[in-house]
């Protein structure tokens, strides 16, 4: 059920892009993820910081390309969202000596400190990854090959994240079996 409140917003605007062009999709997804933050705070009773940032992103850049007409906000969004969650963690990291993913999950997983830097070390260059190619497919291709991309690019987080479960598992403490 979470996987699919997490993708109807982009699904709906791939949809409404496809029959009614772009501005219709951004519409749709400003909606859409408005709805789903309502689902998300229904579910948890709470917003994480990352889904109050998506949100006001969306709504702004989305504003942007309403009140402009201009395509370009909203294509921007993603690179602006995803540079700056890697700006942010590598900041706390060695800056402040903060790891902001430990400080989220560790009371949820129970990981040595070098496995938490090493993930997000991890989450610092996808995020980084994430944005550069974002930038560099809204420089160089069209709006059309640009939500073609939005949605097929899900494969990058897919496999960033079963990579991190993949990588994660060995440290994970089970159980311990009776002495």
């Amino acid at each position: 059920m979470k996987i699919l409140i997490d993708f109807f917003p982009i699904l709906l605007f791939f949809g409404a892009y496809k029959f009614y062009g772009i501005y219709v999709g951004t519409a749709v997804l400003m909606a859409a993820t408005v709805v789903q933050m309502g689902l998300i705070y229904a579910i948890d009773r709470r917003l994480q910081t990352m889904h109050k940032v998506t949100l006001v992103l969306i709504l702004l850049f989305g504003t942007l390309t309403l009140v402009l007409q201009d395509d370009r906000f909203i294509k921007w969004k993603p690179t602006v969202l995803y540079g700056a969650m890697s700006l942010a963690l590598a900041v706390a990291l060695w800056a402040m000596k903060k790891n902001f993913l430990k400080m989220l999950l560790g009371s949820q997983l129970d990981l040595p400190d070098r496995v938490w830097l090493r993930l997000n070390v991890a989450w610092i260059v996808y995020c980084a990854f994430m944005s550069a190619i974002n930038a560099y497919v809204v420089v160089n291709f069209s709006t059309e090959a640009w939500v073609d991309f939005k949605l097929w690019g899900y494969a990058f987080p897919l496999v960033f994240l079963i990579g991190q479960g993949v990588y994660i598992a060995p440290h994970l403490k089970g159980d311990e079996p009776a002495a």
